[in-house]
């Protein structure tokens, strides 16, 4: 059984990681960045999240973050929902992916999406010390 993080402190600092379901490499197309990077400004401008580091890689994501808003745990379910439903959309639309029928078979099965792993891993940051060192291999992994 894989344990499950939660968020204890709604307000408080987290590195977060979320990951594709089977590690599929969508994040090789700008298209599907950018809905990334939009839900993010949005859940900024209208939810309270504060963003102090982040990295996409090609199949997860890491972020430093808080909110002094709506609780943490539901900006990132809110997040990761609607995230899933228009990239998976996204996919589904561009005549240009070459690796459509396989991500969509992967990533969604009998109308359900599975996107996104189920979960993330989320580290409360307790000390300047855990925050430089969580900045500096987002930093590096960014390089």
């Amino acid at each position: 059984m894989a344990y499950e993080y939660r968020i204890k402190d709604q307000h408080g600092l987290y590195f977060i990681t979320s990951t594709v379901h089977q590690w599929v490499d969508v994040f090789t197309r700008k298209d599907y960045i950018d809905i990334l990077l939009d839900s993010l400004r949005f859940c900024q401008q209208e939810k309270g999240l504060k963003i102090y580091g982040w990295v996409i890689m090609t199949n997860h994501i890491h972020l430093i973050i808080q909110s002094d808003k709506v609780p943490l745990s539901d900006i990132i379910r809110d997040f990761k929902k609607f995230t899933a439903t228009a990239i998976i959309k996204a996919i589904a639309n561009n005549p240009k992916e070459s690796r459509k029928r396989w991500m969509l078979w992967l990533l969604k099965k009998e109308d359900k999406i599975w996107f996104w792993e189920e979960g993330y891993h989320g580290e409360e940051i307790f000390s300047k010390a855990f925050f430089e060192s969580k900045m500096r291999y987002i930093y590096v992994l960014g390089q």
